[in-house]
Formats: structure tokens, C-alpha cells, sequence
């Protein structure tokens, strides 16, 4: 019988399974013993780490966005047919038309979503990047910048992790060389008792805000945003006035993964070390929609989905197991517009951010333009 691979999402994770699932099985494929399918909502596919550029000019919207269908192996079926309802029990997924999808392995790659409406005011009072409508309208917003108090508001929980530093270290810098330097201030607010939630890097970071006079306050969850008087409360009673608020929004993983009861906030139990849906032998989860607590970041999804290709290619073909993920993630850091750094660390390695240097940051940049490659599974 025909060995049913079904994966519910069209994002970096589940194009790179697919990609590598189509690599690694093309003679399955050819024979017609597997069939290999991905269910998305939406043909446009998405370079989200691309939007950091967005607000100061660095990055054309376009470079941004490619047709899903020519990324994905021509052998992979591509169905825009939303998933309304995960059925692990029957091992069938049910989607926007009403159709039901069958499988034998299934790969849940759903990713996350903004939820800025679950703080009060937040949606109509601050501006953030985190998908390519916010980006510009960022980007509008600093360049209509002259000067005054700006507040860069993070909520927990985040894709991204690095980024709330990265658009504080960037803006502070792009001020600066627009010649606003001595005409603003930058107040950086953070959930926890640190900077960053990895403490080294958190560690790294305090030096670098105060080298540059950037302000911060720790123990900051948001209440709510007085839009009139243009004010960001905390629960914890501190309060502060800007005139230009930018916020990372607090996320939830997909609707469909809430409504079919996967898991609370849409994060579904995972192992992390088999990517195995928690109760599960044939159900992976991978990228943001796993309850994994480590950094929900294109590198996470990366790597996760290389060990999920490995495995499933091993128990299609031979019928036993692979290699299991062991934490690896790799971040580049902006620390302005010209100098970035590093972290990789995995569940035994913690991160050591390293000097910031020119190199790194034209790494980066290279990496933005090859991402497309690694997407097609060629990296």
C-alpha cells in the first residue's frame, strides 16, 4: 500500500520536510509507494526574518515573497485547503472544503500567530515587524521620527527571540545617522528579570544598552497601552510615556491546532528529542507549534525539520528509527547596520555571543539571500 505522508503547513519548516521528504524518497515516489502532500492556506510564501529590514529601508517588500507551488519538488501535492481539524485518533485531517485528509505519518508545522488584541490598546497604539503590513507601517512611523521618547515594549511568547534586541540596536543606530543623536530616548521593556530570556544572552546585552544609553526595565508584562495619553502600563504598576511605541506582540500558535484541543495556547506537547507529539508514534511536530522551550526561530525549524526528514525516510524505507534532535539552534544578531554577532546552542550547549564584527553581519545578509536554496532543500 501507498505510505500516506500528509504535512499541515506551508512555512519554512513544512517546505523543507516536504523538499527533503521528495529528495530522500524519489525512488518511493516514482514507484508510487508514497505520496507525499502539503496543506497550506495561502500559494504566497513568506521570508518572515526578512521584515527586521523592512523599517529602515534595507529590503524590498518583493524579495520577500515567492509563489509556495515553485519552491516546493514538482512530486509533492500542494493543496491551499486551510486545516479546520486534526483528528490524531483517526488519523485524518479536515480542512476548510470539508475534505478529509487521510495519512499514515503526519507533520504539524502550523507556526504561530500575532495576538496583539489580548493586550488593550496594544493593536491601535504601537507599531511592530513581525509581518510585512506592520514592517511598513514601521517604517512609515520612523521616518516620521523627529525626535522624543520611543519605548520598545516585548511580550512573551515570541517567535524570533533575538529580534526585539535587533530592532532596538538598529533603530538606536539609524537615528543616529539620520542626526537625530541627543533628540531621543529608548526605553527597552522585557517580561522577565533580564534583557533576553537565555541569560548569557541577556548578559551580553546590558553592556551593549548601556554603551549606547539605551534604558531598560525588567519585569515588565504589559496591561494595557493608553492610547490617548499614549502611555504602556504594567502589571507589575510601572508605567511609561512615548511618542513612538514599538511592541513585539504576544503570540499563540494556530487556531486550528486550539480548536482541535492539541494543545493550550495552540503549542502542542512535543519530545524533544523525537519531535513525536507527546501520546502519539506517528505525529510529528515541528517549529513554532511545538511547547519545546527553546527559541521558536527559522534555524529551530530548520534543524528540527532535518531530523524529521531522517526519521521518516529510515522508518519508510527500513522500518526503524533514526537520530534524535538535540537543541540545535543558530541565531545571527544585528547589532546595528553594519556589525552583527552570533549565538548556536543546543539542549547541553548554552549560547556565547561573540564580538560583533562587519563579517557576521554580511553573513547574515547572505543568508537572507540564499534562504530560498534552503527552502528548496538544496542547503
Amino acid at each position: 500500500m501507498t505510505a500516506r505522508l500528509l504535512i499541515v503547513g506551508g512555512g519554512m519548516a513544512g517546505t523543507i520536510v516536504a523538499n527533503g521528504l521528495a529528495r530522500r524518497l524519489s525512488h518511493e515516489l516514482r514507484s508510487g509507494d508514497v505520496n507525499v502532500t502539503v496543506l497550506g492556506t495561502s500559494n504566497d510564501h513568506m521570508y518572515q526574518p526578512g521584515f527586521l529590514y523592512v523599517p529602515f529601508g534595507r529590503v524590498r517588500s518583493q524579495e520577500l515573497k515567492r509563489q509556495e507551488r515553485s519552491i516546493l519538488d514538482r512530486r509533492i501535492n500542494f493543496v491551499i485547503d486551510p486545516a479546520t481539524h486534526i483528528d490524531v485518533d483517526a488519523n485524518r485531517v479536515v480542512a476548510q472544503s470539508g475534505k478529509s485528509y487521510g495519512y499514515d505519518y503526519l507533520v504539524i508545522a502550523t507556526g504561530s500567530r500575532l495576538v496583539p488584541e489580548q493586550i488593550p490598546g496594544l493593536t491601535e497604539g504601537a507599531y511592530h515587524c513581525y509581518d510585512l503590513e506592520g514592517a511598513r507601517k514601521l517604517r512609515g512611523a520612523i521616518d516620521a521620527f523627529e525626535g522624543g521618547r520611543i519605548v520598545i515594549n516585548v511580550n512573551a511568547p515570541h517567535k524570533c527571540p533575538v529580534a526585539p534586541l535587533e530592532i532596538t540596536l538598529m533603530l538606536d543606530e539609524h537615528l543616529r545617522d539620520r542626526g537625530l543623536e541627543g533628540k531621543f530616548d529608548i526605553t527597552y521593556t522585557y517580561p522577565i528579570g533580564r534583557l533576553h530570556s537565555l541569560e548569557p544572552v541577556a548578559e551580553w546585552a546590558v553592556p551593549e544598552f548601556d554603551r549606547r544609553g539605551i534604558k531598560y526595565q525588567t519585569f515588565f508584562n504589559t496591561k494595557e497601552v493608553d492610547v490617548a495619553k499614549k502611555v504602556v502600563h504594567s502589571e507589575e504598576g510601572d508605567s511609561f510615556e512615548y511618542d513612538l511605541l514599538i511592541t513585539i506582540p504576544p503570540h499563540r500558535g494556530a487556531q486550528v491546532i486550539e480548536d482541535s484541543g492539541l494543545g493550550a495556547g495552540g503549542w502542542i506537547p512535543t519530545n524533544p528529542r523525537t519531535l513525536l507529539r507527546e501520546g502519539s508514534d506517528n505525529v510529528f511536530v515541528i517549529g513554532d507549534t511545538t511547547n519545546i522551550p527553546i527559541s521558536k526561530a527559522g534555524s529551530t525549524a530548520h534543524f528540527q525539520a532535518d531530523t524529521v526528514v531522517e526519521n521518516l525516510t529510515m522508518m519508510v524505507q527500513e522500518g526503524r528509527w533514526s537520530r534524535e534532535y538535540d537543541g540545535k539552534v543558530f541565531c545571527f544578531i544585528e547589532t546595528g547596520l553594519s556589525r552583527g554577532t552570533y549565538i548556536w546552542f543546543n539542549y547541553k550547549t548554552p549560547p556565547r555571543p561573540t564580538p560583533p564584527t562587519q563579517m557576521v553581519h554580511w553573513f547574515k545578509l547572505a543568508y537572507n539571500r540564499m534562504y530560498w536554496l534552503s527552502a528548496c532543500g538544496l542547503l
